[in-house]
């Protein structure tokens, strides 16, 4: 369990196409075997420490006539923010994905002096 030690808590929230690979022919839509596409996501502002992230697939477009293999995950999370990571295998074409990620943690509380 995550515990967090500071009563200010904030929530990032996104949503993002990771690809649209049926209108160029890109490898998600043609390719074969094992496939990812990485994007850098940056928070807004940054956590004090690092929050929990959670991501999903908020849209598929998948070719019915294949087996539909997808995996989704936030890899590299610091504070500042994650790399959001789809992966594919075998012969599963997938024509686009959007993904929503949510990141909870502690922030920085105006009210919270810092001695030097």
């Amino acid at each position: 369990m995550k515990r967090m030690t500071t009563g200010a808590i904030g929530i990032a929230q996104g949503s993002r196409v990771l690809f649209s690979d049926f209108a160029d022919g890109g490898v998600m839509w043609t390719g074969q075997g094992p496939r990812e596409s990485r994007h850098i996501i940056n928070f807004d502002e940054a956590f004090v420490e690092v929050p929990a992230v959670m991501v999903g697939m908020s849209m598929w477009d998948i070719d019915h006539k294949h087996t539909s293999r997808a995996d989704i995950t936030a890899e590299n999370i610091t504070t500042e923010g994650f790399h959001l990571v789809f992966r594919t295998w075998g012969d599963t074409r997938v024509a686009r994905i959007r993904a929503d990620w949510t990141a909870i943690g502690t922030v920085r509380d105006d009210d919270q002096w810092e001695i030097y």
